[in-house]
């Protein structure tokens, strides 16, 4: 009697983000700041791809508390985070700019301005915290009226620094770190600060991207280049001294990848062409062709 084999495929051990979103019900910005966050695990792709994965252990886990997640993820804009604190909205607003409250996202509106969107948990404990119920009912400081007078407003800046802590966690290396750190600086202050040809055109290519706002070159794209770019003084300089030192533990480690040199036959020789019959040097153009007609004219 014959037996029969049944082959069952195993399980892939992790997945894309896109099905462990599906999986979990969570929209795909709500699992995307949850990674960001650091709520959900993800490791390096097995296949070599370069990008990450959701391992099913992790899907597993959290299956029985994705209410709790979906709400730790919560984000809110100025009106709703005002109502959520129990202040006006212009009160919130300078909390922002103050940098009391920082934005974890943000994104451009119909009019190209800038919407910052906040973590409702966040804002739930810094107006439950003791501590801040003078700034919530009182006069705000002088010391702080002084600064919005100045012009103050750190929403932007306090962006970029947790963005990129964001960014960080996910890098896999020291020359991804320096991608990441990069992604924060204008090409003009890479190529000042990165003086090795090679080192420079490396982390070139892995400078982070900005947050996907629009196709390449639109004024939302524009736009997110702007709010990724350091720009006050001080932050230059951090991430300038940061750049410099993940180089530094780069190059300890492994240096920058340098192109295959050629090879000493092919620097003297030069590269191989293909072979093309040889032609008369009249057999070209116009006057060739007068040429060849000459003869038969005479005959």
């Amino acid at each position: 009697m014959s037996g029969t084999t049944t082959l069952t495929q195993a399980r892939p051990l992790s997945c894309a983000f896109s099905r462990a979103a599906r999986e979990l019900g969570l929209k795909r910005g709500e699992f995307d700041l949850a990674v960001h966050l650091g709520r959900i695990r993800t490791v390096p792709d097995e296949g070599g791809g370069g990008g990450r994965r959701v391992p099913r252990t992790e899907i597993e886990r959290l299956r029985t508390h994705t209410g709790s997640l979906r709400e730790s993820v919560k984000v809110v804009g100025t009106t709703e985070g005002a109502a959520l604190m129990e202040i006006p909205s212009g009160r919130f607003t300078r909390f922002a700019k103050l940098g009391l409250v920082t934005p974890v996202k943000w994104y451009p509106n119909r009019y190209r301005a800038v919407v910052w969107l906040y973590l409702a948990e966040e804002l739930r404990r810094f107006a439950a915290d003791e501590k801040n119920t003078r700034l919530l009912t009182g006069r705000t400081p002088e010391e702080l009226r002084e600064r919005l007078r100045a012009g103050a407003d750190q929403r932007a800046r306090n962006w970029r620094g947790r963005h990129c802590g964001f960014l960080l966690r996910q890098a896999d290396g020291p020359w991804q770190r320096a991608g990441v750190v990069a992604g924060f600086l204008d090409p003009a202050e890479i190529d000042d600060l990165l003086t090795d040809p090679h080192e420079r055109a490396y982390v070139a290519a892995l400078r982070a991207a900005p947050p996907a706002h629009g196709a390449p070159g639109s004024p939302a794209a524009q736009l997110a280049e702007e709010l990724m770019t350091a720009d006050d003084p001080d932050e230059l300089d951090w991430f300038r001294n940061d750049l410099a030192r993940e180089v530094a533990e780069a190059r300890a480690l492994r240096p920058a990848p340098r192109p295959a040199a050629p090879s000493r036959l092919a620097a003297t020789v030069g590269p191989r062409l293909p072979h093309a019959p040889a032609q008369p040097e009249h057999s070209r153009g116009l006057r060739g062709w007068l040429l060849r007609r000459s003869p038969r004219r005479a005959r």
